[in-house]
């Protein structure tokens, strides 16, 4: 009688829990684990006008060999955006048309981004290939962290602005 009753708690703490998830996850809210940005629970925000440089924002990266292997390498997760991953948040650094030069920082229209070092290894000493920049194409976003060892446009170029959900809103956050 004690296991039963043992299985029903725990089976209906489980079912609890993922209506709480579901209700969460179509309410915009997400789980940020990464320390690109402060840990917790965020929320994607629609966004009501054009997308300005400055703005935090969620992403889905498309489906590229790039985000591959970067899921792969453990700099991605896996999620819920069409090409299987789970959404960045990032702040837009730069828009179609603008320049961006990558050395060992970032450039954009000659101006230097802050907190913008490129690294040529990982975390782990492995290689990794800064984007060789250029301009921005049409419908497509540059993003960028500050935080020193994000994964970012830095690495994988700018990506198409179709991904995006809308703007990253800080709900219940730290930073460790």
């Amino acid at each position: 009688m004690k296991r039963r009753s043992v299985i029903l708690f725990l089976t209906g703490a489980a079912v609890v829990m993922s209506a709480l998830a579901a209700t969460g996850f179509t309410g915009g809210y997400r789980l940020n684990l990464t320390p690109s940005e402060p840990l917790g629970l965020w929320r994607i925000e629609k966004l009501q006008r054009p997308v300005s440089i400055g703005d935090l924002v969620f992403l889905c990266p498309p489906t590229t060999a790039v985000f591959e292997e970067a899921r792969r390498r453990g700099y991605l997760r896996r999620g819920l955006c069409p090409s299987g991953f789970a959404p960045l948040i990032k702040s837009v650094a730069a828009l179609p048309g603008q320049r961006v030069d990558i050395t060992n920082h970032v450039l954009i229209d000659g101006r230097l981004v802050p907190a913008s070092s490129v690294w040529r290894t990982d975390g782990e000493g492995r290689a990794i290939n800064p984007d060789p920049g250029g301009v921005v194409p049409p419908h497509h976003l540059f993003l960028h962290s500050p935080f020193a060892s994000s994964y970012d446009s830095r690495y994988f170029g700018p990506v198409p602005d179709s991904g995006l959900l809308g703007l990253a809103r800080q709900v219940l956050t730290f930073d460790p």
